[in-house]
């Protein structure tokens, strides 16, 4: 590890003023930036840590939720509001992680971990714009089973591997944040960048920004929601696909319904080109598979990954048909 000053912050506004006169990098649970920081990956020259920051959930007066950004991952999927009224996010935090990386992971870390694959991480032997920009991406043409097959670049094809994050984006979460020109909110799905040309930089934040708290708005009353992860082995391993859903059915036909894929994309990807063909259809299998092959047609597979397309088309029938009674 490189040397590096440390602070803990006492609040949100005292964070930001370390962040901004030391350089820093925010400090939550750890359980992505050790990893990084062991690697040689992250060299910051300054850690704030913000675990001190409230950590509590509040009901707000709509109906929604206000989640805390140093929440510990295991108390979110265990809070008692999130597992009746939100279960797809319940299950995807438990689909996400050991118990031992959810007990020290906090919301705020878990938005906010890096987009990643094996070649980031080596840094001696394999070229990774993310890490170097321009310098190359060897994951197109290597190894590239579990990589992106949406909205990736010539320039990066990793993919983002937060659970918690594609059951966020379904949920329309919008994300409280705090920086030098004040307080802001910006939707989950807008906070997070596609590759382009430039896949180091992953979200919109300002230099110094802050997560300070989640926010979920409501569900309607006749809402369900479901998570499922496809995964190699049933032990803390990243999404080869996954899909948060939530859908409303009412006289047979689908009144609302919003998806986000996990394991395809740089991003959790919204999938709005579904969303759009079942609005208002029946709520039968024939037409879930149609609005799934209907999203996954701009999907472009590498040598390794082709597959994932037909697993994204059946994992999104078979949640949302679950979802619908119609098994």
């Amino acid at each position: 590890m490189n040397p590096l000053t440390y602070a803990r912050a006492r609040d949100a506004a005292e964070a930001v003023r370390f962040a901004g006169a030391r350089d820093a990098t925010y400090l939550g649970g750890g359980t992505n930036l050790v990893d990084l920081l062991r690697e040689g990956v992250e060299r910051p020259a300054a850690l704030v840590d913000v675990t001190g920051l409230p950590a509590t959930i509040t009901k707000r007066r709509n109906g929604g939720l206000l989640i805390g950004a140093a929440v510990r991952n295991t108390a979110l999927a265990e809070d008692r509001d999130v597992r009746t009224r939100y279960p797809v996010l319940a299950r995807a935090i438990l689909a996400g992680a050991s118990a031992q990386i959810r007990n020290m992971a906090t919301v705020g870390g878990n938005i906010l971990q890096r987009t990643r694959c094996a070649y980031f991480y080596d840094i001696d032997g394999s070229r990774c714009n993310k890490r170097t920009p321009g310098q190359g991406c060897d994951a197109i043409g290597g190894f590239n089973r579990t990589h992106a097959i949406l909205g990736a670049s010539s320039a990066c094809v990793a993919t983002h591997p937060s659970d918690m994050c594609a059951a966020l984006a379904a949920l329309d979460a919008v994300v409280h944040l705090e920086g030098a020109a004040g307080a802001r909110t910006l939707p989950l799905t807008e906070l997070h960048r596609l590759p382009g040309d430039h896949p180091e930089v992953e979200t919109l934040l300002e230099p110094g920004e802050l997560i300070t708290a989640v926010e979920l708005p409501p569900l309607a009353s006749g809402a369900r929601s479901a998570y499922r992860k496809v995964r190699d082995r049933a032990s803390y391993a990243f999404a080869l696909v996954s899909v948060a859903a939530v859908l409303e059915v009412k006289n047979g036909r689908v009144k609302d319904v919003r998806l986000a894929l996990g394991g395809v994309a740089h991003k959790p990807w919204r999938a709005r080109e579904a969303e759009n063909a079942l609005r208002g259809g029946p709520a039968t299998a024939r037409a879930f598979r149609a609005a799934a092959e209907a999203e996954l047609d701009a999907a472009t597979a590498l040598h390794d990954n082709g597959f994932k397309i037909e697993l994204a088309n059946r994992t999104i029938t078979a949640v949302l048909a679950e979802l619908a009674g119609r098994k």
